[in-house]
């Protein structure tokens, strides 16, 4: 059956059409309706045009949407049928705005983008008649329709609104439209016609890894060609394509970009696949598919890397500074190593002898730990990232190191000069101990000692142990007279931490002790610090240099320096978007985290890694770190507020447990294929401690256990929660595990400002979702309890204060999250304090 359109064109009578109105007109009165209802009025509809018009007779929409009307009201949909009324005259006055648009704008596609937002959304909030007033206020004089189009971007952004959240989606649509025509340009200039000539010319260019093509033939490159779904850019909001091209996109030598959005996902993919021989192309279309979904998101140095000739792949590094000036200066370059390429750093001092320690006997001539950290601090600014943005290093130290009241002024506005050090981020280790007498005991003293002095008497080092073991070797370090104390009461310390917290959101905390008895490699070694963002957690070691020897090669005398690697660590990560994944659906959630899993598995052998020692470690451990963002979106689905403790814990609970046993079981698969990780034999994984720690006592936990038993494990640490700041936002959604700051906020960009709004808000979420300063903190410590006992590494946690809180009441929550289990700390975040997020470990 045909029918006839306003401009008097003929085309194909389409029931969806009406079934699509009927439900607009529905929504907007806030009624439900099911799917079979819609259909069966549609129905008599059709069944209406077919048998009581006259034979031959071919309707107009108008009497369509005469019958409609009378349809709902053979039905008494009273209400939907005012609306649907007033959604024909909208439609009208649309019809008379997109003739106004015509006035300016003579590309055809533009227009059809401007009519699709009749169709999409709800016309009573997304009246074109408003953009078109939006867009003549910025137009000028001389423009041409690629002007127009730059006009469209900026005011529809410019739309978004708490009521109208959704003009971010539209102004993306321009925005990819834009973009594709800039890449259409560019390609008709070299000759490009296809995805296989795209990835010749790049890598001719120097910008896309040979890698490729000497491992993809041309018909496998036409198939993933023909996979691609462009129609997957309708996901993105203006302020995610907009990040996208300006960071992530290929461009040329002169700042042109050459590769669409569905191609960086797919030329990612194809490069984590290599390692899966004759299965890569399957392989490389299931991590195309959770990629464009924006179901995972993958770290900040993968996403720009891989594909590329230069393919430094990993977020983070830990390095442990040896006490002694070869050993800091060569952490010093490994620092700068990492920051070259574009990585984070977390640097461990703890080792580092104190001020007034003695130098080969010379009583009180050492400078102490504040002197290389500032060595650290002028690293980070002078070995900027690619020129992007300057390094970025967390500097850990132990709240018992007698350097730590000036450790914790670094960064604060009292205190020497001589000092500071305000471009690194400090971070304090703290054992049990510490807490306990926080809790309980404020006014105890808390004696700070010099580990150079410590390892000289006793001839151990007291950070080379933890739990009670730790204890008993402070004590007896504390009742020594041979080792010299600073005494500080418990109190005046924690003022001084608090102190910092309130005026730069730092130092992070590292539990040492909760960590390294949850350390599921503890038969090889000891954690003694995190990395930039406190969610890695794996065992370190420091780098020894063992001997140099001079030596004669091919008539040039050359020193050879032997070096024992130590624990350099390294992670690879990667998030799943639980905004975006049904996450009831086990199914589903099964098949993206094992194919995440494998992604990261896969960056191990893939990797550009920037110093060897990280190499070394990261074939021994195999780690990884499987995170989550969107986790307050997530919440907001299903209809969970942060604050109902109850029901936020139990969903928390429930889906951290099925993301951890997939994550696991994933692992296990790929050992059972490909081998375990080399230190597998005496972990808590192997000797089934790490289940019976965490209660997993399920069936399936069990045969979990069983065939690890029997096959292994491929990786020896899987989850860790990062950041994920710039990703995030790619993904649409909320960071990391964080509560959103603001359901609405706005943001400068070139001088315009950008309204953003929390993903997902419409009538029915507002108040569901709350600002995370309106959040009592102690359910956020309580939360992070919860997840925490289902992630083998860390999370990145920020706690977010008021001016009302008190200097007890932020210990409290340090307390708590000590006693919930939470392993680390990222920022306190007040509302007047600006904290530089990480991207490096954003994932």
């Amino acid at each position: 059956m045909e029918i006839i359109k306003r401009d008097g064109s003929h085309v194909e009578f389409d029931i969806e059409k009406i079934i699509r109105a009927m439900e607009k007109a529905f929504n907007s009165v806030n009624k439900t309706i099911s799917r079979q209802e819609l259909e069966t009025m549609a129905n008599i509809v059709e069944n209406t045009l077919k048998t009581k018009y006259p034979k031959g007779h071919i309707p107009t929409v108008e009497e369509i949407q005469d019958l409609v009307e009378l349809t709902l009201i053979d039905h008494n949909h009273y209400a939907v049928v005012k609306s649907y009324i007033l959604y024909r005259a909208q439609h009208s006055m649309d019809r008379k705005v997109v003739e106004q648009f015509e006035d300016y704008i003579t590309d055809q596609n533009i227009l059809e983008i401007i009519k699709s937002i009749q169709d999409d959304y709800d016309r009573t909030r997304y009246e074109i008649e408003q953009l078109y007033i939006k867009f003549t206020s910025f137009v000028k004089s001389g423009m041409n329709n690629k002007d127009y189009l730059k006009v469209l971007i900026r005011a529809s952004s410019e739309l978004t609104s708490k009521e109208a959240p959704d003009w971010e989606y539209i102004s993306a649509r321009f925005f990819c439209y834009d973009l594709n025509i800039s890449i259409e340009e560019e390609c008709i200039r070299y000759d490009i016609h296809d995805f296989k000539g795209k990835i010749k010319f790049l890598e001719e260019e120097g910008l896309y890894g040979k890698y490729i093509r000497e491992n993809y033939t041309n018909d496998e490159i036409d198939i993933l060609d023909k996979y691609m779904n462009s129609s997957r850019d309708s996901l993105f909001t203006y302020s995610s394509i907009e990040l996208i091209s300006k960071r992530y996109l290929i461009k040329t030598h002169d700042n042109k970009i050459m590769e669409t959005p569905q191609e960086m996902f797919m030329g990612i993919a194809m490069h984590l696949a290599l390692p899966e021989g004759n299965n890569k192309v399957e392989w490389a279309k299931r991590f195309y598919d959770i990629y464009s979904k924006l179901q995972v998101t993958v770290a900040t140095p993968t996403m720009s890397n891989a594909r590329k000739p230069f393919h430094q792949l990993s977020s983070c590094f830990i390095d442990t500074v040896p006490d002694s000036l070869t050993g800091i200066y060569r952490s010093i370059d490994n620092f700068a190593q990492v920051s070259k390429h574009g990585g984070g750093m977390g640097m461990y001092f703890g080792k580092v002898r104190a001020t007034g320690s003695d130098i080969r006997g010379f009583k009180g001539v050492a400078g102490g730990v504040i002197r290389w950290i500032k060595l650290a601090n002028d690293t980070a600014v002078a070995v900027d990232q690619l020129g992007v943005r300057q390094g970025s290093v967390a500097v850990y130290l132990d709240v018992w190191h007698k350097d730590i009241p000036e450790f914790l002024q670094i960064r604060t506005n009292s205190g020497d000069d001589r000092l500071k050090a305000h471009d690194v981020f400090p971070a304090v280790c703290y054992p049990d101990l510490f807490w306990k007498l926080a809790k309980d005991d404020i006014n105890a003293n808390w004696y700070l000692m010099d580990p150079h002095e410590i390892m000289t008497v006793k001839g151990w080092s007291l950070e080379d142990s933890y739990g009670d073991e730790w204890e008993e070797k402070y004590w007896s370090c504390v009742n020594d007279p041979n080792i010299d104390k600073r005494i500080i009461s418990v109190k005046d310390l924690i003022r001084l931490v608090i102190k910092s917290l309130s005026e730069t959101g730092t130092p992070f905390a590292f539990n040492r002790d909760t960590v390294n008895k949850m350390n599921p490699n503890k038969h090889k070694g000891i954690i003694y610090s995190s990395n930039l963002c406190t969610e890695i957690l794996q065992n370190m070691s420091e780098i020894e240099t063992v001997s140099q020897e001079i030596k004669d090669e091919n008539g040039d005398t050359v020193v050879v320096t032997k070096t024992k690697s130590g624990d350099f660590v390294v992670c690879n990560l990667a998030s799943l978007v639980l905004g975006n994944i049904d996450v009831n659906n086990q199914k589903e959630l099964q098949y993206i985290v094992e194919t995440a899993v494998r992604g990261l598995d896969n960056v191990i052998d893939l990797n550009y890694y920037p110093v060897p020692y990280a190499k070394i470690t990261n074939k021994k451990y195999r780690s990884i770190g499987l995170g989550t963002s969107g986790y307050h979106h997530a919440l907001v689905k299903e209809g969970i507020m942060w604050s109902d403790i109850d029901k936020h814990t139990e969903f928390a609970n429930e889906l951290y447990e099925n993301i951890n046993y997939y994550a696991i079981e994933a692992s296990m698969k790929i050992a059972r294929e490909k081998n375990s990780y080399e230190y597998f034999e005496g972990s808590d994984w192997q000797t089934g401690e790490y289940f019976s720690k965490r209660s997993y006592t399920s069936k399936r936990w069990k045969e979990l256990e069983s065939n690890i038993g029997k096959y292994g494990l491929r990786n020896g640490y899987i989850m860790a929660v990062a950041p994920t700041g710039s990703t995030s936002i790619i993904a649409g959604t909320t960071a990391a595990v964080d509560p959103v700051m603001n359901r609405y906020f706005l943001e400068e960009k070139k001088g315009s400002i950008v309204p953003r709004v929390a993903p997902g808000l419409n009538p029915h979420t507002f108040w569901t979702y709350e600002n995370a300063h309106d959040i009592d903190q102690g359910l956020v410590v309580k939360a992070a309890g919860i997840r925490q006992r289902h992630i083998d590494q860390g999370q990145s946690i920020n706690l977010y204060i008021t001016t009302d809180f008190t200097m007890r009441m932020i210990l409290n929550l340090y307390i708590k999250a000590w006693e919930e289990g939470v392993k680390t700390i990222y920022y306190v975040r007040s509302k007047s304090l600006e904290v530089e997020e990480c991207d490096s470990c954003s994932a």
